[in-house]
């Protein structure tokens, strides 16, 4: 299948400011690309690109006084394939674990496993596989937040949203991944585009997405605790330890949001 994706954001500013935007898709899709994937500045500003620790394509760039506006429109193949099932089999060993994925084992400034280790392996630990202890993480992270665009909030953890019950999809994603590590599964967060393809049309404003991968058996495996159930169409565009590392956009200094469209769209052709 055949995918249209792409941005219209904007800022304001005041005087010059640095930014660095994680908004280009991820290198393992890069051979999906269909159409030249490019970023564009208004008014043309100098863009520089460099590969994090993540090995996400990062952006680096100064804004003007005024403000600039961030866009790129491309279309990407994809397996129309929904998201694959770990498979069933014991844990791996904390031991036995590659050196790669133990940082994803611990704690980070949105995932607090120390406060929620006592949650995990109260409602957790009788599991018998990884697949099953993360099935049952993300039914209980599902019936336990209620979804909300309007209960965003820049500074929610994963402990946060654990005790208030209310988020949006990083919100989601934090307490699965915060729960998984606690259980000894490595877990990474991930964000990205996720159309309404496959399912009925949503009421609501395209957005990015966000979700999470846990290594079982060997490999990584993609989990979404917000609609719990494999979706099709998913376009990764960055990963790591929790949303610090994935923010769309970082500013180092004063910039107003002034607008936020994003497009996800099966098409036939690239036409």
């Amino acid at each position: 299948m055949l995918i249209r994706c792409g941005y219209d954001i904007a800022f304001n500013t005041d005087a010059k400011t640095a930014m660095v935007a994680l908004l280009s898709v991820h290198p393992s899709r890069h051979q999906d690309l269909r159409t030249p994937q490019r970023l564009m500045a208004s008014p043309d500003i100098p863009l520089y690109q460099f590969e994090d620790g993540f090995r996400n394509v990062a952006t680096r760039f100064a804004i003007p006084p005024g403000g600039v506006t961030l866009s790129c429109d491309f279309v990407i193949e994809d397996s129309g394939e929904p998201d694959a099932r770990a498979p069933d089999g014991p844990q791996i060993p904390v031991e036995d674990l590659p050196d790669a994925v133990m940082p994803f084992l611990l704690g980070s400034r949105y995932c607090e496993t120390d406060r929620l280790m006592d949650v995990a392996w109260g409602n957790f630990a009788h599991y018998a596989s990884a697949r099953d202890r993360v099935d049952a993480i993300v039914d209980f992270v599902h019936n336990h937040i209620e979804f909300g665009y309007h209960y965003a909030r820049s500074d929610k953890t994963a402990w946060n949203g654990y005790q208030e019950r209310r988020g949006v999809c990083r919100d989601f994603a934090h307490l699965a991944v915060t729960l998984c590590r606690c259980m000894n599964i490595p877990a990474r967060y991930c964000t990205g585009y996720l159309g309404d393809i496959g399912i009925p049309p949503v009421d609501a404003p395209m957005d990015f997405s966000a979700w999470f991968d846990v290594y079982i058996d060997g490999n990584w495996y993609t989990y979404d605790a917000r609609h719990n159930c494999p979706r099709i169409g998913r376009i990764l565009m960055a990963r790591g330890r929790d949303a610090t590392d994935v923010a769309l956009t970082t500013a180092f200094g004063p910039a107003n949001l002034v607008r936020f469209d994003v497009h996800t769209d099966e098409v036939q052709s690239i036409e």
